[in-house]
């Protein structure tokens, strides 16, 4: 890749999750923004809408560096595993997806179901696959299983922060620019290495 089009990468990316950022910050908190706009407090919104663009950015650049660490682990993956890698990268979303509903449910489940666990994990899967597809079709057959890795197995090692302290709210505040970027990037890659179809 070359240097402009790594510099492309890396602005675009951190302009994305900083947007989306605030875009689920602004509806997961609209309550609070709908009283700042009653009572006129213009000045505190701005600052919120900076704080969350800010920590989004964050959650960006921790986006950016683990999608070059597995661009790494996979030609690692590719050498060490030969035909196996694409089995191992299988066994690993499964992992994976079974620990992000039952290890969360013992964990914090207090008197409610493992359906809202069901549904978190099964979102970011659903998410992978199409992903994965579009990814595929733009390229070559070879992408599903890396595109699926990285954007399931990739996207939890990258939430895992908030994955420990359960928060609705920053669970998903965390969750949607870190798939944004992550999306964003796997999207990209091909267009800007020039190996499209």
């Amino acid at each position: 890749m070359k240097i402009k089009n790594w510099i492309y990468l890396f602005y675009t990316t951190l302009l994305l999750g900083g947007m989306v950022g605030v875009f689920t910050g602004v509806i997961i908190e609209r309550e609070q923004y709908i009283n700042f706009l009653r009572e006129g407090l213009a000045l505190d919104i701005l600052f919120s809408v900076f704080w969350l663009f800010g920590i989004s950015l964050i959650f960006s650049l921790i986006s950016q560096m683990g999608f070059f660490a597995y661009l790494t682990v996979h030609r690692f993956g590719l050498g060490m595993f030969g035909a196996l890698w694409n089995p191992v990268q299988w066994l690993l979303i499964a992992v994976v997806y079974f620990d992000l509903i039952w290890l969360r449910y013992i964990n914090f489940a207090e008197g409610e179901g493992i359906l809202p666990y069901i549904l978190t994990a099964s979102f970011l899967l659903v998410v992978g696959l199409v992903v994965a597809y579009v990814k595929s079709k733009a390229t070559n057959k070879g992408a599903f299983v890396p595109t699926l890795f990285f954007i399931v197995v990739v996207t939890t090692l990258e939430w895992f922060p908030v994955l420990r302290i359960n928060d609705a709210k920053y669970l998903w505040l965390m969750l949607l620019p870190l798939l944004a970027c992550n999306i964003w990037q796997v999207l990209i890659l091909h267009r800007l290495t020039g190996t499209t179809k």
